[in-house]
């Protein structure tokens, strides 16, 4: 484990790092959109059209973080439940999906906390509320669903596209088109989540726990099904990598674990033949 720390720390601090931006860029955005004090409230005083701009402004965040280059090299996860469904999928070694997991949380807490140092109080104001993902007025089973449904479908895609020739250089369009999307639409179910660290994130500084489980179960149990949905279609072989972008020159610690189980599985294999 601390190998893997000595060996991969920057890919690591990459993704606490981009999931704090998202979430400087949540606030941010959110407070501009949403506090009764904003200028920029007060000229759009349609809540749908302040919704949609909300996720234009996230989806375009989350694709600038996968073309970036820290999203190149560490393959802009910045989230534990597609973490997650990538080790699940035996693309990421443990001690590096555990830290991913880790700093995923540190960073998303740090950036919350960056902006409410630096923009204050309407941060913590109701209409903002520290952009908090809680459960709307549907209820809890609306908005698990929701989460379920949305995890499911971002992951299928995310498969689907990052794993065909012609289009995985697009991966991060399409997951940020999604996000713009869903945020547009499902946030009114369960605020839109889909990442628990982005979640806890929120939570933690804001004290706002209302349907926390919600976030922390739906969108890995949405991923995963969405993993093994795919496993059934296409098997292990129909998988390249676990990043959202890999048509570049950074290093890839996921391919590099790749090329290990190869390695240690070929006297395995020798062994076996000898046998026979």
């Amino acid at each position: 484990m601390m190998n893997s720390l000595r060996k991969h720390w920057p890919e690591y601090l990459m993704e606490a790092a981009e999931l704090g931006i998202f979430m400087v860029s949540a606030c941010s955005v959110v407070a501009l959109l949403e506090y009764p004090g904003s200028p920029v409230h007060q000229f759009l005083p349609n809540p749908v059209l302040r919704r949609v701009l909300t996720g234009i402004a996230m989806g375009l965040t989350a694709i600038c973080i996968v073309y970036s280059p820290w999203g190149k090299q560490s393959g802009a996860h910045f989230n534990p439940a597609f973490t997650l469904t990538f080790f699940r999928l035996g693309k990421i070694h443990a001690a590096d999906a555990l830290f991913y997991i880790l700093f995923q949380f540190v960073g998303g807490i740090a950036g919350v906390v960056l902006t409410l140092w630096l923009v204050g109080s309407p941060i913590r104001h109701p209409s903002v509320n520290y952009v908090a993902t809680v459960p709307g007025p549907y209820g809890l089973a609306a908005a698990f669903g929701g989460e379920l449904l949305i995890s499911f479908l971002l992951m299928t895609v995310v498969l689907k596209v990052s794993n065909h020739p012609k289009l995985a250089r697009f991966t991060g369009l399409f997951a940020g088109g999604l996000v713009a999307t869903y945020i547009s639409i499902e946030s009114q179910l369960s605020g839109m989540s889909m990442n628990p660290a982005r979640t806890f994130a929120s939570a933690f500084p804001g004290q706002l726990w209302t349907g926390w489980w919600i976030y922390f179960t739906a969108p890995l149990l949405g991923m995963l099904s969405a993993a093994q949905v795919y496993l059934w279609k296409q098997g292990k072989a129909g998988i390249n990598c676990a990043k959202l972008h890999h048509q570049n020159n950074k290093r890839c610690i996921f391919c590099e674990h790749q090329h290990r189980k190869e390695i240690e599985a070929e006297p395995a294999a020798a062994k076996a033949a000898i046998s026979l």
